[in-house]
C-alpha cells in the first residue's frame, strides 16, 4: 500500500450494483442526514442510482421511519455533535441503529460514532462504538488528502464484497478513529503507517474516505450498502 497520491487511480468494476429492474415492490425509503454539515447532493445521487428511495432530511420523524440510513459530513466534530443533539436527529439515529436498520457513516458520520473527539478539545459523541477520534498521527503532511488503497480485514467482509482488489478510495481528514475494540476495524489504510479506515459492526458500516468521490470503487460500495437495505425490507 503506498501513500496518498492525488491522481486519479483507473476505473474500477463496479460489481456490486444493484440491478433495479429484478427488484419487486417499492424501492426502500433511504434518510440521508442533514444537519447542515456539508454537502449531500453527490451521496444522495449516487444512493438513488443504486435503487433507493433517497430523502435528504433535517427531520428526526422521518430519519425514524426511514429503511435505511445515512450519515454523511465534513466539518469540526464538536459542531456536528451539537447539531445533532440540539435537532433530535442525533436520538433518531441510535434508535435506527438499536433497531437493527442498516446504517452507513461518512467521513464525520464515522467519526461520531465514537465515544469521543480529541479534535479542539475533547466532544462527546454518539458513543455507539466504544473508542475515541484522535489526530493522525504521521510524519506525512496532515490533512490527508489523495487516493489511498484499503487493506480488508474480517469486519470489512460484507463491505468489500464486489469490489476490486485493491479498492482505492478517496481521502480527506485530519483526524481517524482509535476504536477501543480492534474487531470493528474492517478496513485500514497506509499513511506513514496504518489508519483506519472503515469500522463495521452488526448493521453498522462506516468509513472514513468519500465513496461519492472514489469513482466506481466508491459507487460499488454504495451499492452493496443499498442492498443491504433491500434485503432487510424485503424488495430484493
Amino acid at each position: 500500500m503506498g501513500v496518498a497520491t492525488t491522481s486519479r487511480p483507473p476505473r474500477a468494476r463496479s460489481d456490486g450494483a444493484v440491478n433495479v429492474s429484478r427488484l419487486t415492490g417499492a424501492l426502500p425509503r433511504v434518510a440521508v442526514v442533514d444537519y447542515g454539515m456539508g454537502n449531500l447532493a453527490s451521496v444522495a445521487k449516487a444512493l438513488a442510482r443504486s435503487g433507493a428511495d433517497v430523502r435528504v432530511t433535517q427531520s428526526a420523524a422521518e430519519v425514524a421511519g426511514a429503511a435505511g440510513v445515512v450519515l454523511p459530513g465534513v466539518g469540526a466534530f464538536r459542531d456536528a455533535a451539537a447539531r445533532l443533539e440540539q435537532s433530535g436527529l442525533g436520538a433518531a439515529v441510535l434508535e435506527r441503529i438499536a433497531a437493527g436498520t442498516p446504517f452507513l457513516g461518512v467521513c464525520l458520520g464515522l467519526q461520531l460514532l465514537f465515544e469521543s473527539s480529541g479534535e479542539g478539545g475533547r466532544w462527546p459523541g454518539l458513543g455507539v462504538l466504544g473508542g475515541t477520534v484522535e489526530r493522525l498521527q504521521t510524519g506525512l503532511k496532515v490533512p490527508h488528502i489523495g487516493w489511498n488503497d484499503l487493506d480488508w480485514g474480517p469486519a470489512g467482509a460484507g463491505m468489500a464484497r464486489g469490489l476490486p482488489a485493491p479498492a482505492t478510495v478517496y481521502f480527506v481528514h485530519s483526524y481517524a478513529a482509535v476504536p477501543a475494540d480492534p474487531s470493528v476495524v474492517a478496513a485500514t489504510t497506509d499513511y506513514g503507517g496504518p489508519v483506519v479506515a472503515a469500522v463495521a459492526r452488526d448493521n453498522v458500516w462506516a468509513v472514513q474516505f468519500h465513496p461519492e468521490k472514489s469513482s466506481s470503487v466508491g459507487l460499488a460500495l454504495l451499492a452493496g450498502f443499498v442492498a443491504n437495505v433491500h434485503r432487510e425490507a424485503g424488495t430484493s
